[in-house]
């Protein structure tokens, strides 16, 4: 495997579980721990990773708000919402509008 196949395939990998150990990264991809905490140095360039410190080895994990595919409501959710939205106000206005700017289709 490439190393740019095998870059992607991490980012596929921790944005599906949104955390991994190095070890189990290492074990999926069929290469040693020493390629993964290299590849996760090279990927914390361009994505939003975050390396965190373990007994067996480590892990890392991707920010909460990123998503490669970012999920989309779909129509009736987005209707939905949008019906609920009407009751709303301040804060909570607020918050619904961003929910909808950023997962309605």
């Amino acid at each position: 495997m490439r190393n740019n196949d095998r870059h992607q395939k991490i980012i596929n990998l921790l944005c599906q579980r949104r955390s991994d150990t190095v070890q189990n990264l290492a074990a999926d991809l069929g290469v040693c721990e020493r390629t993964i905490r290299r590849d996760i140095e090279e990927l914390t360039l361009t994505y939003p990773l975050e390396t965190v410190r373990g007994r067996y080895g480590g892990g890392v994990r991707v920010a909460d708000w990123y998503f490669q595919d970012r999920p989309k409501l779909s129509p009736k959710q987005t209707a939905l919402l949008k019906r609920l939205a009407v009751g709303l106000q301040g804060e909570d206005l607020d918050e619904m509008n961003q929910i909808l700017a950023r997962f309605a289709s």
